[in-house]
């Protein structure tokens, strides 16, 4: 058996998140079904993180195990030719046993695009949020600074959140302003199901001068999701990074 990783990118609008779901479309087994027709064997892949509906990623990180002998050049050309237009292999290499997409990663970063003017943008549907409000940047960049840090983020977890535990560790917490959008980038060492959405709606309330800017934390220290802010759209949100152990070379 060998072991493979890949770096997949995908438009996640027309997707019902990335996790196999029975009678839905979703971007893993539509990247299965494509690896398995290259190596004629079934191959079931483990990615870095399972996106939601909706989300994007340029940086998306599986790995499977295959007896299938292939180039790299075949694995990725040969399974792009079976993957839908939304979906695309960036590259693939050989990893050691010990590598784990997910087990192995120390930190995940995310980009969220806000396009932020009174008309929606016809040519950002789905590929940036749209939040009419006017926004400012420099009051939202200060009430993400309390969130930089290990935390429990409780208020911040979707209900159906299925993680072990709360806590979580941002590592970085930027907003900006990039052409025509606001640009939240965020890393941490992992994230819950949700956050960075209900993180976004927090700072939209905070950004419009609804609430003050130490509402941030007091959310952070309720630790109680029904006392946070709205849970804002998927629209926007791409997974680019994940980050692991030098060994790998990833």
């Amino acid at each position: 058996m060998f072991r493979l990783a890949l770096r997949v990118q995908y438009n996640g609008s027309n997707f019902s998140g990335w996790q196999s779901q029975a009678g839905r479309r979703t971007v893993q087994s539509s990247l299965e079904n494509a690896l398995s027709f290259v190596a004629d064997e079934r191959i079931k892949v483990v990615c870095a993180g399972r996106t939601d509906a909706g989300v994007h990623a340029t940086g998306q990180i599986v790995h499977f195990d295959t007896n299938a002998l292939r180039t790299d050049y075949s694995w990725i050309f040969g399974t792009n030719t079976k993957l839908p237009p939304d979906i695309s292999i960036q590259w693939a290499r050989g990893v050691p046993e010990t590598f784990h997409a997910r087990y192995s990663a120390i930190s995940r970063s995310y980009r969220y695009l806000v396009y932020n003017e009174p008309i929606r943008s016809a040519l950002l549907y789905k590929r940036a949020t749209w939040e009419h409000r006017k926004l400012d940047i420099t009051l939202m960049q200060s009430a993400a600074k309390y969130w930089i840090g290990r935390h429990d983020f409780s208020s911040f977890q979707a209900k159906g959140c299925q993680a072990s535990s709360p806590v979580r560790e941002i590592l970085n917490f930027d907003v900006s302003q990039e052409l025509d959008c606001i640009v939240f980038s965020i890393t941490a060492n992992a994230f819950l199901q949700h956050m960075i959405r209900n993180f976004a709606g927090v700072l939209f309330d905070i950004g419009c001068g609804k609430q003050e800017i130490s509402w941030a934390n007091d959310v952070l220290m309720y630790r109680d999701r029904s006392l946070g802010g709205v849970t804002a759209e998927p629209d926007g949100l791409y997974l680019v990074h994940v980050g692991y152990p030098e060994e790998f070379s990833i």
